[in-house]
């Protein structure tokens, strides 16, 4: 029967266990994942399942790097994101942290656009660092996604998204996440008539219960995420762990409405 060891299609026979194969291809292997988790048991294997073994501190093959990076993934979503693109408008907190993750998650290709640059305030919550000050938020936020999935291909595009310019900006995406801070750049756009899903944001100020954060359907396409009320004022701040969370619920809605789709 076939299986996939470290993402590579081989034949084993159908009695044959998860330590045996192992043994047979890398017996110095410290951690056995097995269908996304680490399986310490030894157990049958079946048709179809995906095994990854690691040497823990071993640089892999370039080969190899991209299939460890998503052997704790459920099986098929790799394959799947792989093929799908995804459009960022705006990379401050929301934006940046959004497109980390997706980038983690193996998607084929983002597009990412902000005209801004990093300035020290923005390091509260937003994917930079210190020697990145001043650098293009597009160009910062490309190097750091490069550093951790090289595999991602990424469109970066340094200037302000307009009703002129979207439809040439993001005319390929699969899903659009809205991630500015002005309200008449949300409403420009959530009138963006030709992206298949837009998934935005509205109330992650302050640090009130994560709880709060919720995600509201409009029509057929588009999505809100946050409390839709607690928004940026003196006294209540925007922080890492309220917009973290809302940037995650964005890109888990993104996968969502991808896996599912397809």
């Amino acid at each position: 029967m076939k299986i996939k060891l470290n993402e590579l299609e081989i034949d084993v026979s159908s009695e044959e266990t998860l330590k045996a194969v192992r043994l047979k291809y890398k017996p110095n292997a410290d951690v056995i994942v097995l269908n996304g988790a680490i399986q310490e048991e030894d157990v049958v294997l079946h048709k179809g399942d995906h095994v990854m073994l690691i040497k823990k501190g071993e640089y892999p093959s370039e080969r190899e790097l991209e299939a460890v990076m998503t052997a704790r993934h459920t099986p098929g979503v790799h394959e799947k994101m792989k093929k799908s693109c995804i459009g960022i408008a705006g990379l401050g907190g929301l934006g940046s942290s959004a497109a980390i993750a997706l980038a983690r998650v193996g998607t084929g290709k983002l597009i990412l656009v902000d005209f801004d640059i990093i300035e020290p305030s923005n390091l509260n919550r937003q994917q930079y660092f210190i020697d990145q000050l001043g650098m293009p938020k597009a160009d910062a936020l490309k190097e750091n996604i490069k550093k951790i999935n090289p595999y991602v291909e990424i469109e970066a595009h340094i200037e302000k998204v307009s009703s002129t310019n979207i439809n040439l900006l993001y005319k390929d995406v699969d899903i659009l996440i809205e991630a500015f801070d002005r309200p008449d750049q949300k409403a420009m756009l959530l009138q963006y008539s030709k992206a298949p899903k837009i998934i935005a944001a509205s109330g992650l100020a302050g640090y009130s219960s994560s709880e709060q954060i919720k995600i509201r359907k409009l029509g057929e396409r588009i999505f809100i995420v946050g409390d839709l009320k607690t928004g940026a004022a003196p006294g209540c701040g925007l922080m890492a762990p309220r917009v973290g969370i809302a940037a995650h619920i964005q890109a888990n809605l993104a996968m969502q409405l991808l896996l599912e789709e397809t």
